[in-house]
């Protein structure tokens, strides 16, 4: 039976740690039928927080996907994490999703993940829906919490519904656009509520937010514009109908509010994922590219999201797994088949679909085909990673790869037994396969391995990881910065390699220009480019060389941190007819790459951190003093209810151990978040005692 389209809603939940995404999700199974008990955070009893870490901690980790229906349409959801280390998993579940619920807290209002999970949903074009959750909390403001949407995120919200009370007054909702109360039971849980009129101190109120709401939807619809110009009555339906639009062409966000915590407003939301939300339909095409030809580019391919269409789906999540790996595909056009083989272009590979499941957090439902606009998981697949596309093997077609932030922050791991040495390689492959942001590299200058992540709490999982699933004992050092390495003038070098092992001659002379070099969104940190005429030597030592100077480019030429931000040309190359080898232009390339790179001024760079401090106002001098103390840049500060807020840049290394000397600046009132923003040239002096380590 062919699958209504229209019926499908591929939508995320995101928003900061702590506005209840999560509890939010468990209400929406409960109220669609998917549960029979609502799962507590604060018991480890939810259902998409499945994994131990998650349910001993309180916090998202990982993000999982559950299906359910509503009003006769199947929404498939994705759970995401709050915390800013794993913003990773926010960033692949918004890449492959039609639509995104961002939650906000109706206190704080727009925080520092808030703005993270905004950009993201912008970057690709995600068209969203507000939820003010948490009216029942002390010090909840709707209006102050929509205001701060619009200032911070330079973003649209339009209310739907405006709260009935606040705090331990809030009671229920009205319904804008019915013009109506709904009082919620919540000793029933929120599953029955009384409708009613509009309470009579709150007319007034009501009648103004609906006449902005006509007014706002008005300027982006012309037949609403005449009617709101010439006072004619705008139904129900026509403004419905018109936000739907404006929402998905990303003009206007619908904003709702509740307490997922005590069961009020979570019905009305759903209504509001399927009232104005994109259906797979409703976007435009995606639009891929066929794979780059020897002299031909390859040009541009759309995808429709249509079931007859050639297949073309996208991995966007692997989780390392024995005896198998598991992979959530998302299909944009064609089917998807068990027992199938498909092809993987970024790769060059066919792969096999074995089996094919749609998945309720970390349950599985076995089915035999996935059509345009479903999101499911599949085992059989060998070569393919996070960002690789799936398509049929006589339509190849390529969509546009994820960009994941580099790694920051870094500590050293040994297996307390040596026999155990391979094990630790091979988790730890598994582990990166599974984890964009996550590596581990051995340490040229050190002989230690180390681990590279995107915070404290990031890599600390990743041991537990290796400790409770994989049973390794592992000793692990002190966290510390991630440096890069990089150039700051342009240099040129040629080198000849030439040996003779084993009566064989190994021969290659090429010529390099290494350079300073500023990536668009989406490109590599390190570009290599040939500019040899075809045919001058063979296509495979071109080959050879270009993974020699990237293998070089891995290990840097100060402290062997990873080099970014690096172009490296290929000017010029000779080969031997009888001497010349892959293993010579390989080699060639990684001793030229490394005289090439001392010539050009190498330079350290260390990860500038985007971080907010929430304090009451009376210490606002002392933590913006310490702030700067830690040479950091305070870019912003502003006043949320009796709470002062410091946005500022800080390097890392200067941020170890804030926890606690906050704690006691301010006798434990004050709260911050950090999340990487970019890498900056670390002052000259600071750079001698960092290379002085080594």
């Amino acid at each position: 039976m062919p699958v209504d389209l229209r019926k499908i809603r591929n939508i995320g939940i995101a928003a900061h740690i702590d506005a209840g995404k999560t509890t939010t999700t468990e209400r929406v199974l409960f109220y669609a039928g998917r549960t029979h008990k609502m799962g507590q955070v604060d018991e480890g009893t939810t259902v998409t927080d499945f994994d131990q870490e998650e349910q001993q901690r309180g916090i998202t980790i990982y993000s999982a996907a559950v299906t359910l229906q509503w009003r006769d349409h199947t929404i498939n959801l994705i759970d995401t994490p709050g915390h800013v280390d794993f913003t990773a998993e926010v960033e692949r579940a918004l890449r492959v999703l039609d639509g995104a619920v961002v939650i906000f807290d109706a206190r704080e209002g727009v925080e520092a993940q808030s703005e993270t999970v905004w950009r993201q949903a912008a970057k690709y074009r995600v068209p969203r829906i507000c939820f003010i959750n948490k009216m029942d909390k002390v010090g909840a403001d709707f209006e102050s919490a929509v205001k701060s949407i619009r200032d911070r995120l330079a973003a649209h919200p339009v209310p739907v519904q405006i709260p009935i009370g606040a705090a331990s007054e809030f009671e229920g909702l009205i319904d804008l656009l019915s013009m109506t109360a709904f009082h919620y039971e919540r000793e029933q849980l929120g599953s029955r509520f009384r409708e009613g009129p509009i309470p009579p101190e709150l007319e007034e109120a009501a009648r103004k937010a609906r006449h902005e709401l006509e007014e706002k939807v008005a300027e982006t619809s012309e037949p609403l514009m005449e009617k709101f110009v010439n006072e004619e009555p705008i139904g129900r339906e026509e403004l419905v109908a018109a936000l739907r639009a404006a929402t998905i062409n990303l003009q206007l966000q619908p904003v709702f509010c509740g307490s997922s915590l005590q069961y009020v407003g979570v019905q009305k939301l759903l209504d509001g994922v399927v009232d104005y939300l994109p259906c797979p339909l409703d976007l435009p095409p995606i639009a891929g590219h066929a794979p780059d030809l020897p002299g031909k580019p390859g040009k541009e391919v759309m995808c429709p999201p249509d079931p007859k269409a050639p297949l073309t789906s996208y991995v966007f999540k692997v989780v390392a797994d024995k005896p198998m790996d598991l992979y959530f595909v998302r299909v944009y056009s064609g089917k998807l088949e068990s027992g199938s083989r498909v092809y993987n272009p970024v790769r060059d590979k066919k792969e096999n679909i074995s089996r094919m499941f749609r998945m309720f957090a970390k349950q599985r439902e076995q089915i035999q085909v996935a059509e345009a606009g479903d999101i499911v998981a599949v085992l059989g697949l060998k070569e393919s990673l996070t960002g690789d596309t799936l398509c049929d093997p006589k339509h190849p077609v390529l969509l546009e790869k994820i960009e994941f932030p580099e790694t920051v922050i870094s500590m050293s791991i040994e297996p307390q037994s040596s026999a155990d040495r391979d094990k630790l390689v091979e988790s730890l492959t598994m582990l990166t396969r599974e984890n964009p942001t996550f590596g581990f590299h051995n340490n040229v200058e050190t002989g230690q391995m180390l681990i590279s992540g995107m915070g404290e709490l990031h890599l600390e999982i990743l041991v537990n990881r290796l400790r409770r699933d994989f049973n390794l004992a592992v000793r692990v050092g002190k966290p510390r910065v991630s440096y890069r390495e990089t150039l700051s003038a342009a240099a040129e070098w040629t080198e000849e390699f030439q040996r003779v092992t084993g009566g064989r001659g190994h021969y290659a002379k090429i010529k390099l220009r290494v350079e300073p070099y500023t990536p668009e969104a989406g490109q590599e940190h390190v570009a290599f480019v040939n500019l040899i005429p075809p045919g001058t030597i063979k296509k495979e030592f071109v080959k050879a060389a270009e993974a020699g100077v990237r293998d070089a480019a891995r290990t840097g030429v100060l402290a062997g941190y990873p080099m970014i931000d690096v172009k490296i040309t290929l000017l010029e190359a000779e080969q031997s007819d009888t001497d010349s080898s892959e293993l010579a232009f390989e080699a060639a390339a990684r001793m030229g790459f490394d005289k090439a790179a001392n010539a050009a001024k190498p330079v350290l760079m260390e990860p500038i951190m985007k971080v907010q401090v929430v304090m009451p106002e009376m210490y606002f001098g002392q933590i913006s003093g310490d702030l700067n103390r830690r040479r950091g840049v305070v870019h912003d500060s502003t006043v949320r209810g009796d709470q002062r807020v410091i946005d500022a840049e800080v390097p890392l290394k200067e941020m170890f151990g804030y926890a606690t000397d906050l704690r006691s600046m301010t006798q434990g009132r004050g709260s911050w978040t950090m999340e990487p923003s970019h890498y900056a040239v670390v002052p000259a002096q600071m750079t001698s005692e960092i290379l002085g380590l080594f």
